[in-house]
Formats: structure tokens, sequence, C-alpha cells
């Protein structure tokens, strides 16, 4: 059987690194530090799951934040679930990507491994 892939993006962080948990429910994982970065593997990888961070920018003109850029590549991954992380305040930002792209779930800032667990074991019982 092949492991499925994990791949997670950590602009900003401040939080923990969830790696090990990420490991513990059977992905391989792969970690960059950029949106850019994380566009540039996904030519060369395919993700069961992404986690990504919502980091509004309000100097963007037409988008919200470098998480449009990547949601636009993941529309080549159909069946790809994304996971995004953000900050309590940037939910009425956040609404305005969710309107647009499917994203599989959202966790505010705290994130607590259990929610993270949660999520993980949700999406696998989902691909059972």
């Amino acid at each position: 059987m092949v492991t499925p892939q994990l791949l997670s993006i950590v602009e900003i962080g401040g939080y923990p690194d969830f790696s090990s948990l990420y490991k513990q429910k059977g992905y391989a994982v792969e970690k960059v530090d950029s949106m850019r970065k994380a566009t540039k593997l996904l030519k060369k990888i395919k993700p069961a799951i992404v986690v990504a961070e919502f980091n509004f920018q309000s100097d963007f003109r037409d988008r919200t934040s470098s998480l449009e850029t990547l949601m636009a590549t993941m529309q080549q991954l159909p069946e790809c679930k994304v996971i995004v992380f953000y900050e309590k305040e940037q939910r009425p930002q956040l609404e305005r990507l969710l309107a647009v792209y499917d994203i599989y779930s959202t966790l505010a800032f705290p994130i607590e491994e259990s929610a993270i667990s949660d999520v993980l074991d949700k999406s696998q019982e989902q691909l059972a």
C-alpha cells in the first residue's frame, strides 16, 4: 500500500509542529515554508492532505492571501483535502475564500492537537 502524503505549509507558524501527529496518522510528511515552494512541490507530488495557514494580506489588490494562489493550483488535485489554520479575527476575509474554493476544514488558532487529529480521522474515514 502506498503511504498517503501530507503537505504542511508553515509560513508564519507560532503553533506546535504537528509533523509527529501527521506521521502517527500514517502520512508521509512534506514541509515547506512558503506558498511559492508549496505550489512548485505540488507539480511533483499529489498529497492526500494539505495543511496551510490563512494569512490575510490587505496589500493584495486582487486576492485575500497567498493561499488563493495555492487553491488555484489545488483545483488540479480535486481529491486532495485542504485544512486551513486561521486567526479568528480574519474569519470575514477567510469567508471570501471559502465562497470560491472547496476547503475541507478550517481550524481557528490556537490549534489543539486533538482538533487536528479529529479532522484527520474524519478525512481517513471518508477515504475508507
